[in-house]
């Protein structure tokens, strides 16, 4: 499916938005409004608004290169296999050349894992070698500082206070796409160790709820979070793809149906946060769900992911932009990249009719 020339966003007549259907043109649309709005041509990233003031978060930055790169394998559009490495060539300048030593721009494992992780797509989707140097080289910083050879799991911070579930999952996660690409045994059993330490630690095996975090010998803190059952997704659906040790599929499987059928409203739409930067949780959750569904081969869920695709689309401004709450017109003014990034991530990977 070939873009409009320029990747120029289309601005849909109000009065036909609840009549026309939502199709997978529409997924280029969302793409195409989104960067848009949020890109910085100077700094070849995205800005945290629509007021152009702050770049988004160093972290959230990965997670929007996801979405490009899933656009560009949903159309084939070159254009936006230029965008992908443009936006590499913004986050090599900003964030010191990759540089994982740096504890200025890197001071915290969770924020190097999305990127260490969207550097090895990177390298699968485009086969330059550069994306997989830094991949490979920031894996091995993560791994050497944040693994608990004693206790098991991955620490979150420099200070190795606690171990949280975005620094675990995501980790197996890092660990089985370098396996995938390399077929070095070593991550493959790296993903197990880790994968073993958080699903005994901070994963409810009756009801597929993910903790957020354990310190100590303090309580597990219970809180639920939307990136945090994506992650457990993503980590158990690659695990058995590689192993094919059913286990692993089953706790993504519960991990999916606890996001579907608690967490979200009763209408099945998914669940958003107010915290800062929270807004991108969803988008985070689309990379993954996919995932479970074809590779994992469970479909029961599309309904679902295209219920919520099409409450939230039909939601959007006269910008194209949508809102984290699908259920509401996304607000005039400023909006938030983060809270605009969910919609246009699963568009860009559940396909439409």
């Amino acid at each position: 499916m070939a873009c409009s020339k320029k990747n120029e966003v289309v601005q849909p007549s109000p009065s036909l938005v609840e009549k026309q259907p939502i199709t997978s043109a529409d997924a280029i649309n969302a793409i195409n409004a989104f960067h848009t709005n949020f890109y910085s041509t100077s700094e070849k990233l995205y800005y945290s608004s629509t007021e152009h003031k702050n770049l988004a978060a160093i972290w959230t930055q990965a997670i929007f290169w996801d979405m490009n790169m899933n656009a560009y394998q949903l159309t084939k559009n070159p254009d936006y296999l230029q965008r992908v490495e443009a936006i590499y060539q913004g986050a090599y300048q900003k964030y010191d050349k990759f540089n994982w030593e740096n504890r200025t721009e890197w001071f915290i494992y969770d924020d190097m894992m999305w990127w260490i992780i969207s550097l090895a797509r990177a390298y699968e989707l485009t086969g330059e070698e550069k994306y997989l140097i830094a991949a490979k080289a920031g894996f091995e910083r993560v791994w050497r500082d944040s693994y608990d050879p004693k206790g098991g799991g991955m620490y979150w911070a420099f200070d190795h206070r606690g171990k949280t579930a975005c620094i675990n999952y995501p980790t197996v996660i890092g660990a089985m796409t370098l396996y995938r690409i390399t077929k070095d045994e070593t991550y493959l059993q790296k993903a197990k160790d880790v994968y073993s330490w958080v699903s005994a630690t901070l994963f409810d095996h009756n009801t597929g709820k993910v903790a957020d975090h354990k310190v100590g010998t303090e309580p597990t803190n219970w809180k639920v979070h939307t990136y945090n059952q994506a992650t457990c997704i993503g980590a158990g659906v690659m695990l058995f793809m590689a192993t094919k040790t059913e286990s692993y599929l089953k706790e993504a499987i519960l991990a999916a149906d606890y996001t579907k059928n608690i967490m979200s409203d009763s209408k099945g739409i998914m669940p958003f946060e107010t915290g800062i930067e929270q807004g991108i949780y969803t988008a985070i959750f689309a990379q993954y769900i996919i995932r479970l569904i074809e590779d994992g081969k469970q479909p029961q869920y599309l309904p679902w992911l295209k219920l919520n695709i099409e409450t939230g689309w039909r939601n959007r401004d006269a910008r194209s932009l949508t809102y984290k709450n699908f259920n509401i017109p996304c607000p005039s003014g400023v909006v938030e990249s983060y809270d605009a990034s969910g919609a246009p991530a699963l568009m860009q990977l559940v396909v439409l009719p």
